[in-house]
């Protein structure tokens, strides 16, 4: 038998994803700044795709939490 669909804590969970996303990207933000004379090219260059990949994650939880407030309302 399915598990009926809970909803109710899904914008708690995105919000709380949403947080630790922004804190990974300034932490490694920060990490750049620090450390950029110190750290391979090859390293700076995941870091900032990761970080790219992060933003688009932050995006899409966004557009997420919008759409379970929405489903939220009806």
């Amino acid at each position: 038998m399915a598990k009926p669909d809970n909803r109710a804590d899904n914008v708690e969970h995105l919000q709380k994803s949403i947080q630790n996303t922004e804190q990974n990207l300034h932490e490694a933000k920060s990490y750049l700044n620090e450390f950029s004379s110190e750290i391979s090219s090859e390293e700076r260059s995941q870091i900032e795709e990761k970080n790219e990949r992060r933003e688009a994650s932050l995006e899409s939880f966004r557009k997420e939490v919008k759409d379970e407030a929405e489903f939220a309302e009806q």
